[in-house]
């Protein structure tokens, strides 16, 4: 009974941490303390070994603080040089004469960037990008922003670095870059294209045909053309961190840990951009970007990891993990497939993160069984928690800024409602690929 009551405590409290990450308002760092404090009270009454600071400790996988920490580095100078920017206005430049060949750049292009860069960072640099290279050209952008949006959740299958999610699984699992490409980069060509096609067909050509005798131009857009035209880059600037980010993706690839990775490529950037100081000096200074880290996400990775460590050491994982083997008979496809569908609805509700941290124990019990592989569960795990996003906009931050930027630029045809009809058929179609995926990869592989 004492452990049941304790399991609950600690569910409880995990939840409310969740749960306060979506109120800007309130002191998260307060509130993500005051609750950890509350579990770890109430497991230390009846598990001694958490009274240590050391199983706290243990607990956070340092290396991926680590790593975070760079990327938003990498991610804060990126932006701060306007580098996605000038690459997204010099292909609008190039085939602004060409509205379908335009949509399937943006949209390929806005995919593999989000398999490198998180995909929130990438919906705030392409989505005004869009909505410019749309006015011009007297279309509607809703259909561009809807395929950025659907392609990028998309985009976080395809590597170990493309979602926090993929870094939380590849560190944990020891999979690299190669190991992506080889399980899943079948998967994910499969469902872009036909993603890609069926927008084209269904959304792009019947909007695009809808605006052609109106204007899909509000009267308020030439002020914010105005700001975007004005925006460049110098070529020295632009070709340089260019270069830079090629190399970085490059240590990824090649570096198999992690973290060393990112602290490298961080320390690349920070080189080449160095900051201007009020007096006219220029100085390399890591902690000027330091001070501008979402430090709020670090920490809440750091709370996720101590309460998987309660759930973990008080029987809550384990519970799960028996839960999911009784459901699959011991069948390896029944499995997945339960995996997949578990994770992907789960990550339509809450955020994806979470998810990960807790299913990973899980996974890892069952992959050490001897009736199931790595591989099918591995990829049905990676699968559920990116592609669920879409089910619901509130499941993915990309979704949400999307929006957002469509209110404040008033995309009129690009609503709550209809992002949520798109981002959830489409979320459907991605999940049954996934499962006729898994069949075959069980199967035949």
């Amino acid at each position: 009974m004492s452990g049941l009551f304790l399991q609950l405590v600690v569910i409880f409290c995990f939840i409310g941490l969740v749960i306060v990450l979506f109120f800007e308002e309130h002191d998260y760092v307060f509130y993500s303390i005051l609750l950890i404090t509350i579990s770890a009270l109430f497991t230390a009454l009846f598990i001694p070994a958490t009274r240590e600071l050391q199983f706290y400790i243990e607990a956070i996988e340092w290396n991926i603080i680590f790593f975070l920490i760079a990327m938003f580095i990498i991610v804060e100078i990126l932006k701060e040089q306007r580098i996605f920017e000038e690459i997204a206005k010099r292909i609008v430049d190039r085939y602004q004469n060409n509205p379908r060949k335009l949509f399937y750049i943006i949209c390929t292009l806005s995919t593999l960037t989000a398999s490198i860069i998180e995909d929130l960072s990438i919906a705030m640099i392409f989505g005004p990008i869009i909505i410019y290279a749309c006015r011009k050209l007297k279309i509607t952008p809703a259909p561009y922003l809807l395929g950025m949006t659907v392609c990028i959740n998309l985009a976080a299958t395809l590597t170990p670095f493309g979602s926090a999610p993929n870094i939380l699984i590849a560190t944990h699992f020891d999979l690299n870059f190669t190991w992506f490409i080889t399980r899943i980069g079948l998967y994910f060509i499969i469902a872009f294209l036909s993603t890609l096609i069926i927008l084209d067909r269904v959304i792009l050509k019947k909007d695009i045909e809808r605006c052609k005798n109106k204007t899909c131009i509000p009267e308020e857009e030439g002020e914010k053309k105005l700001i975007l035209e004005e925006m460049s880059v110098e070529n020295k600037v632009f070709y340089k961190n260019l270069l830079a980010l090629i190399v970085f993706i490059l240590l990824l690839i090649f570096i198999p840990e992690i973290y060393l990775a990112g602290i490298i490529g961080a320390l690349i950037f920070v080189v080449i951009n160095p900051v201007k100081r009020p007096s006219g000096k220029i100085k390399l200074s890591l902690s000027e970007y330091l001070k501008k880290v979402d430090y709020r996400l670090i920490f809440f990775f750091m709370c996720l990891f101590v309460f998987v460590g309660l759930m973990e050491i008080n029987g809550t994982l384990a519970i799960l993990e028996r839960w999911l083997e009784t459901l699959s008979r011991e069948n390896e496809l029944f499995l997945a497939i339960i995996i997949l569908l578990v994770t992907s609805i789960a990550s339509g509700f809450l955020d994806n993160t979470p998810i990960t941290v807790i299913f990973i124990p899980i996974i890892g019990i069952l992959i050490g069984l001897p009736e199931f592989q790595q591989g099918p569960l591995m990829v049905a795990f990676i699968l559920g928690v990116n592609l669920g996003g879409n089910f619901l906009p509130q499941g993915s931050a990309a979704d949400m800024m999307t929006l957002q930027i469509s209110r404040d630029n008033k995309v009129s045809d690009l609503d709550y409602k209809r992002l949520l009809k798109v981002g959830g058929i489409f979320s459907l179609l991605h999940v049954m690929i996934g499962i006729f995926y898994l069949i075959i990869m069980v199967l035949y592989f």
